[in-house]
């Protein structure tokens, strides 16, 4: 069955195996499926819920498209575009905000961890901004849109909102309903310093993460240096639960081979994680080294980049376009 897809990234800069592999990696095995119409967004109104340099922003901008591209994304078959180049997400997302309760928004975790506990502080942007995200998703009808666990809970709100936007104007889905596309092995990647954090390009080791620009070289020392313990790797999954970073390095293992956990774990019984640390290290290189050279090769194209992105949003505009018109009729503007 065919499935509209829409996602999206944040230009927050230096990506990593974590975006990738939870991520990035997915968005290109949709867009290789000639059966799915797939909507890849560079989410740079979301960007700006924290201060941001502005240099640095029209940087991360271009660098998001450029790992979507050195990723394998075809700027032919999939739309790419940064957000803020299509006024209808603005414009869609206060009138989505008027009509959505604040209790929904209350019980967004997200906001809760990220605001600390001085919330006072937190940005109205930061506080609003699953909405806004409930309108980049349902200005395009998007049928499926793939989701980590972080954002679950997001994508709930998104269909209540919807849901609540046909029956209060008596529009029977008008608003698609959308389905999430949660990976379920492998969506979160952890720090290779500490097995419980999630790999962060905020975390201040950089040995803490592979990082999409990382060459062969400075690849495998970080995957030499990551954080194991000192037990032989059994074949039996229930002995990894209180291995945080031997699950971790085993996880990535088996997504970027493209196979399952048990099948990683056979072929790992009783061998130490010397073993494992230089097969993983192997491939690492031979997977995200092409994406590496290719990332730094379109960086300083910037005209290139910009014209995609401008194409990108052309098209965009074009469909999200046509739905805000559509709900100011239904709405009564």
């Amino acid at each position: 069955m065919s499935k509209k897809i829409f996602s999206g990234v944040q230009p927050t800069g230096n990506l990593h195996l974590g975006n990738y592999l939870g991520a990035i990696k997915n968005f290109v095995d949709l867009n290789n499926d000639d059966e799915n119409e797939c909507i890849f967004c560079v989410v740079d109104l979301h960007a700006i819920t924290t201060k941001q340099d502005k240099e640095q922003l029209r940087n991360n901008i271009r660098e998001t498209a450029a790992t979507f591209i050195a990723s394998g994304i075809d700027p032919s078959k999939s739309i790419i575009f940064n957000q803020s180049k299509v006024h209808a997400h603005s414009e869609g997302s206060w009138m989505l905000s008027c009509m959505a309760p604040m209790g929904w928004l209350n019980r967004m975790t997200q906001f809760k961890e990220k605001a600390g506990k001085d919330k006072e502080k937190a940005s109205v942007g930061l506080y609003i901004y699953p909405i806004l995200m409930a309108s980049d998703i349902l200005l395009y009808d998007a049928t499926h849109v793939p989701v980590g666990e972080d954002q679950k809970q997001h994508l709930e709100l998104t269909r209540d909102i919807a849901q609540k936007f046909n029956k209060d104007f008596n529009c029977a889905d008008f608003l698609k309903v959308p389905e999430p596309l949660i990976k379920k092995d492998f969506s979160r990647i952890m720090s290779l310093k500490d097995g419980l954090k999630k790999m962060s390009k905020s975390d201040p080791s950089d040995l803490s993460r592979i990082n999409l620009t990382d060459t062969k070289d400075e690849i495998t020392n970080k995957i030499k240096k990551a954080k194991t313990d000192s037990f032989p790797i059994s074949n039996e999954k229930n002995k990894l639960k209180d291995r945080p970073e031997a699950e971790n390095l085993l996880g990535i293992y088996s997504s970027i081979s493209n196979q399952t956990l048990d099948k990683t774990l056979e072929e790992f019984d009783g061998k130490n994680f010397s073993d494992l640390k230089s097969q993983l290290a192997e491939i690492l290189s031979s997977k995200i080294s092409p994406i590496s050279d290719e990332i730094k090769k379109l960086i300083n194209e910037h005209k290139y980049l910009d014209e995609l992105l401008e194409q990108g949003a052309s098209k965009a505009e074009e469909i999200a376009g046509k739905k805000i018109n559509e709900m100011k009729k239904i709405i009564g503007f």
